[in-house]
């Protein structure tokens, strides 16, 4: 995935409320930036940190900056949440996820379960799998973390993956982790004991869990290796 545009630097002044983020531009702006993660941020919402937005590209927009990267502890860590379902597909479009071959065709944003949309659907022939893609940043210790949150959508996900499984599909919750730092991946049990519990529950009634880790800078971000799952 490359960046339209050339991504503009800057330092994190402060998030406010859920969707902006105040920043100082290396110019000396002081501009508002959009940011569609929702989670905490845990690890990557420290004030002075060097932060990278995108320009809008929409003119009625009313903030004209997208909050894309930020550096936690040394390395550049992605902050969109609607990039991991574009490196998904890229992924599986290029061979990088092995474990998504074989199909004749992806669809993404397809209705299922109760009032949600897959990120996305593989087809070949009667076989269908069913893909839930999610953004990591937080790490500890070399760990990757999910979530950085309670998330009970998270668990709605969890069992509309289970479901397709018992209706006899196949279905995987993929994980995409946009920092360099990390080795392998867990849930965040001390943060959400509860999605921690219905993540091994969805395994155990089949669905796969698998982690895939980008490569991040300001030009691009790809995904590049396959870290270990630890339940």
């Amino acid at each position: 995935m490359n960046f339209a545009e050339p991504l503009v630097r800057g330092t994190l002044i402060k998030r406010e409320k859920r969707f902006l983020v105040h920043v100082k531009l290396d110019d000396d702006r002081e501009v508002i930036a959009h940011t569609n993660n929702t989670g905490t941020m845990l690890g990557c919402n420290t004030p002075g940190s060097p932060v990278w937005l995108s320009p809008a590209d929409n003119p009625k927009r009313k903030l004209k900056w997208t909050y894309e990267l930020i550096e936690a502890d040394g390395v550049l860590a992605g902050i969109n949440t609607s990039a991991p379902n574009t490196l998904a597909q890229e992924g599986v479009e290029d061979g990088t996820i092995t474990e998504l071959q074989g199909y004749d065709n992806l669809r993404r944003e397809v209705r299922y379960g109760v009032n949600s949309r897959i990120d996305l659907l593989l087809e070949r022939d009667d076989e269908r799998c069913w893909v839930e893609v999610k953004n990591v940043t937080l790490t500890r210790d070399g760990v990757a973390l999910f979530p950085d949150a309670v998330t009970e959508r998270g668990r709605k996900h969890l069992r509309e993956l289970t479901a397709q499984v018992a209706a006899g599909d196949r279905a995987v919750m993929l994980y995409v982790v946009q920092r360099a730092d990390a080795e392998s991946f867990a849930p965040a049990d001390d943060i959400d004991p509860a999605y921690g519990a219905a993540l091994r529950e969805a395994v155990t009634a089949g669905v796969e869990a698998l982690c895939y880790q980008a490569d991040v800078s300001p030009e691009s971000i790809r995904l590049a290796r396959r870290l270990p799952v630890s339940l």
